[in-house]
């Protein structure tokens, strides 16, 4: 999975935007998409119904475990960027711009508690667990020189993970694979399935998503983020820079998240589906 960081250098200008409450957690209500499409302009498919094995209110409740143990962690090493720091704020930013077309990939979402944390640390990494919680790792906006919409495919990518339930599949099928529970026994009330999923909080940060799990998540990502007025094109740009950094010795966020040609003609594909929706939001 990724993680958030903090900025050292300047982001490139971006649209203004309004006060922010100097907090690290942030409850978002309402939604802002009447004006725009309601059918999703990329084409992901169906979620896969493997997910079901696991309860969708145990993995988010271990996604909010994990997130309270990762903060404090940070906090134990003074790492955690305040609420109230410039590169804190940006982020926070962007998720309320794209937090309100959340729900339309997973009604769950509108129930969510989002919540964005900036980790401090020189690693390229970023991560969204389920039931909303984001963190940052400063290295990946600092040493990509991210633009604010680039940092907005990031998140727009890692939230989509979480919507199209990724960790709750792979943990299910882990889970099924590794006790050797019969599929029959999965379906009659979860049993061995339900208890384990109250325990796996620990495993949602070393998970690996399939090439289907990732091509998902670029597309998904895409059209949040043109939904909420982010430049699509900055999907590519953002791939092309983790390419480059992947010379250096590859960053963590490339351990879970492998970058490729493939991955941006794919992007580059799907671009053009989107720019309707980016065009209209700048618009409006």
């Amino acid at each position: 999975m990724c993680f958030l960081c903090d900025l050292k250098t300047s982001p490139a200008p971006a649209p203004q935007r309004g006060p922010w409450q100097a907090r690290r957690a942030f409850v978002l209500a309402g939604a802002a998409a009447a004006a725009l499409p309601a059918v999703a302009q990329v084409d992901v498919g169906k979620a896969s119904s493997m997910r079901k094995l696991v309860p969708a209110d145990q993995i988010e409740q271990a996604g909010g475990q994990q997130f309270v143990q990762t903060v404090q962690e940070a906090k134990q090493k003074n790492a955690l960027v305040p609420a109230n720091h410039p590169q804190t704020q940006r982020l926070h930013a962007i998720a309320k711009r794209i937090i309100p077309f959340a729900a339309a990939w997973n009604p769950r979402a509108k129930d969510w508690r989002w919540e964005v944390a900036l980790i401090n640390s020189d690693q390229i990494n970023a991560f969204c667990l389920p039931g909303g919680k984001i963190a940052f790792y400063t290295g990946i906006l600092s040493q990509l020189k991210l633009t604010d919409d680039e940092a907005a495919m990031i998140m727009g990518h890692e939230m989509a993970h979480a919507l199209r339930e990724h960790a709750r599949e792979r943990l299910a099928k882990s889970s099924a694979t590794n006790l050797g529970l019969r599929l029959g026994a999965e379906l009659l009330g979860l049993g061995n399935i339900g208890t384990v999923a109250a325990d796996l909080s620990s495993q949602l940060l070393t998970l690996k998503f399939s090439r289907e799990d990732e091509s998902e998540a670029d597309l998904v990502g895409l059209e949040l983020a043109a939904r909420a007025g982010f430049q699509p094109r900055a999907s590519v740009s953002l791939w092309q820079k983790m390419a480059s950094a992947n010379k250096g010795g590859g960053p963590a966020f490339l351990s879970t998240h492998p970058s490729g040609p493939n991955r941006i003609k794919e992007l580059q594909a799907n671009v053009p589906k989107v720019m309707g929706l980016y065009e209209q939001a700048r618009r409006g």
